[in-house]
């Protein structure tokens, strides 16, 4: 059997789900992966088959996306070249975790495709969302369409919708509790994010910069750059997680019986509706970093709430039931 893993690689979450996914694919067949996306700083261990520039959201840093710098790498003409020469008839499965160039080259040409992310969890209506209709609706249904769905999320809410993906390394891991804050909010310069982080004193706070390439400190701040390693280390060893409205992070902190707060991107539908399901676990929201963002995190700080979850270890059994029920062969 031959397998296509196509993987978006805008954000972190989608390889990090990736690693566990793919030794587990491997097993069914031969595998061809494929990524496209220019912002992610994790990789795949294995090699790439296909490699593309496809379509990404360029990170700003006042907490929301970059139109300019992504208006400047969109290259469309090159997107659609490549959804056409991509060579999907050899394939008996096509796998697609929110990746644009092969789903719209399934789509053109009728073949099956299944949506193995969280993404796809918003095709269920039951899927926590702001009730106000948003143009993020239309980015869910039309970015990356395929003919199969495959959903995770923090809770099933549909019973095609899985509890996430937690990595072995992270189920493995073996966790402290030093007392430092982690902090990972890609779409705000570090700069700023310190002069805040200072005000909330006798507090330790280690923060991963996309923007950073060497270590520095400002009083209590410690600012490194992106590294798994270096990101997981420090997870493993906090009280707490300061984060974005993502998926995979603030669910291995969970997992990890650690403190989570979001704070999610300005004019990121999605990352609106993860925190809006995030604070129903009962996970504090703070909806943008303002003049009293540093009392928002001194309370949180201050106080021992931490949300419980049941995440369990159903991946392999996943993968298992999409190969033998969506497979071509």
């Amino acid at each position: 059997m031959k397998i296509l893993f196509a993987i978006q690689g805008t954000g972190n979450g989608h390889i990090s789900r990736a690693r566990e996914i793919v030794p587990l694919l491997q097993q069914y067949g031969e595998l061809d992966l494929l990524v496209s996306g220019t912002e992610a700083e994790v990789s795949l261990s294995q090699p790439l088959k296909y490699r593309y520039h496809g379509f990404s959201f360029v990170f700003g840093t006042n907490g929301g996306v970059d139109k300019w710098a992504t208006f400047k790498i969109m290259d469309l003409p090159q997107l659609w070249r490549d959804m056409r020469n991509l060579p999907l008839e050899q394939y008996d499965l096509i796998v697609n975790d929110f990746e644009p160039v092969s789903a719209w080259a399934c789509k053109m040409r009728g073949i099956p495709s299944v949506s193995l992310s969280h993404q796809c969890a918003f095709v269920s209506k039951n899927t926590p969302r702001p009730r106000k209709w948003h143009y993020g609706e239309w980015l869910f249904k039309h970015y990356s369409p395929t003919t199969h769905h495959i959903g995770f999320h923090f809770e099933r809410y549909d019973n095609f919708i899985h509890t996430p993906v937690i990595r072995s390394g992270i189920r493995s891991m073996a966790t402290s509790n030093q007392g430092h804050y982690t902090v990972y909010l890609p779409a705000y310069d570090d700069k700023k994010l310190a002069q805040h982080l200072c005000k909330v004193k006798n507090t330790q706070w280690h923060i991963f910069s996309k923007r950073q390439k060497t270590p520095y400190q400002l009083d209590n701040v410690n600012i490194f750059p992106v590294s798994n390693e270096a990101f997981n280390a420090s997870l493993a060893s906090c009280e707490g997680l300061l984060t974005g409205g993502g998926f995979e992070g603030p669910a291995e902190a969970l997992f990890l019986q650690k403190k989570v707060m979001m704070i999610p991107m300005q004019g990121q539908y999605e990352q609106k509706c993860n925190a809006l399901a995030a604070s129903r676990l009962g996970v504090p929201v703070v909806p943008a970093i303002g003049n009293k963002f540093a009392e928002h995190v001194a309370k949180w700080v201050h106080q021992d709430e931490r949300v419980f979850v049941n995440f369990p270890d159903e991946t392999a059994q996943i993968v298992d039931g999409m190969v033998k029920r969506y497979s071509r062969r």
